[in-house]
């Protein structure tokens, strides 16, 4: 398996050495468009290979040529978020990143697995498909997966518990409309709900909506350890055929009662690419949330004139 990593700033980079870690695929290309940057830090990480007893080859590179006939492409490239920026304020500079950098990746590899990372996240599907020409079932976005891991951390920071033993997910769009769904969650199969106030419920989802602007205020900059993580799980759920049950942004064509709009839901991720939505059924409370969310994705998306 060939996978290339569209990005060589910190979370493209992150990718790639997780995937070379996990012995996922066989090659690892990285590509920017700074000269000597995807070069360095490929070859850094093939260094670290002779110590942690990998032999994934790994290339740095700043031409689409090497990443011909890849299986999997993840797109990290873009400007990162920076102190009192939200996500939609990147729209403009990004957009016109996703159109290159997709344009160009897609003709070398037509036959590719899409995972879209930049910001902001579902108007960059949106952009990464219309671009592509890709089918909708080739072309995901990582968000939901990130969503649910905050969700998860404050959980267990606040719980005192270990996230092995917890079930979570986080809904909607990657921004502060997210749908966090606390009564869907539990801890070793004890419900969420039955173990802390609501109020304290009411932080955690308030501090999951801005968990992305915690980390850039304290580190000036966007989270790149997580976000990394969190697409190498979709590239080996792809990869392997595991078909794991994933919150992504997905291409929804009437589940939930939406259509031609990218929102985080449960996907289905194998080898034909997000093989299933599923549908979870809402209150009416997560209905109205879902929906507003909804709405301020088509507005960001309808913004690339795409």
């Amino acid at each position: 398996m060939k996978v290339t990593v569209i990005g060589a700033g910190n979370v493209g980079a992150s990718t790639a050495y997780v995937l070379a870690q996990r012995g996922i695929a066989t090659e690892i290309v990285l590509t920017d468009i700074l000269a000597g940057v995807p070069q360095g830090k490929a070859l850094d990480m093939c260094q670290s290979g002779a110590v942690e007893g990998y032999d994934t080859r790994i290339i740095g590179t700043n031409s689409y040529a090497d990443t011909k006939n890849s299986d999997v492409i993840v797109m990290t490239a873009g400007k990162p978020r920076k102190p009192g920026m939200s996500r939609e304020d990147l729209l403009a500079v990004n957009i016109e990143i996703v159109k290159d950098a997709v344009g160009q990746a897609a003709k070398m590899s037509p036959n590719a697995f899409m995972i879209v990372v930049s910001n902001p996240l579902d108007a960059m599907c949106y952009g990464a498909l219309k671009i592509s020409g890709f089918k909708p079932n080739r072309v995901c976005g990582m968000a939901g997966i990130l969503d649910t891991a905050r969700f998860k951390a404050f959980i267990a920071m606040e719980l005192g518990v270990s996230m092995k033993d917890m079930s979570a997910i986080v809904l909607g769009g990657h921004g502060d409309t997210m749908v966090p769904c606390p009564r869907l969650a539990s801890i070793g199969g004890v419900p969420l709900t039955s173990l802390v106030s609501k109020e304290r419920i009411d932080a955690m989802v308030e501090r999951t909506r801005n968990g992305g602007a915690e980390i850039v205020k304290l580190l000036g900059t966007s989270a790149w350890y997580a976000p990394a993580a969190a697409a190498v799980q979709m590239v080996e759920s792809y990869v392997l055929d595991q078909k794991r049950v994933l919150p992504c942004a997905g291409w929804l064509q009437g589940e939930y009662g939406l259509r031609d709009v990218y929102m985080g839901v449960p996907v289905v991720i194998g080898r034909g690419g997000v093989e299933k939505i599923i549908e979870i059924p809402l209150s009416d409370e997560e209905k109205a949330m879902f929906k507003a969310s909804a709405d301020k994705v088509r507005a960001t998306a309808a913004e690339t004139k795409l």
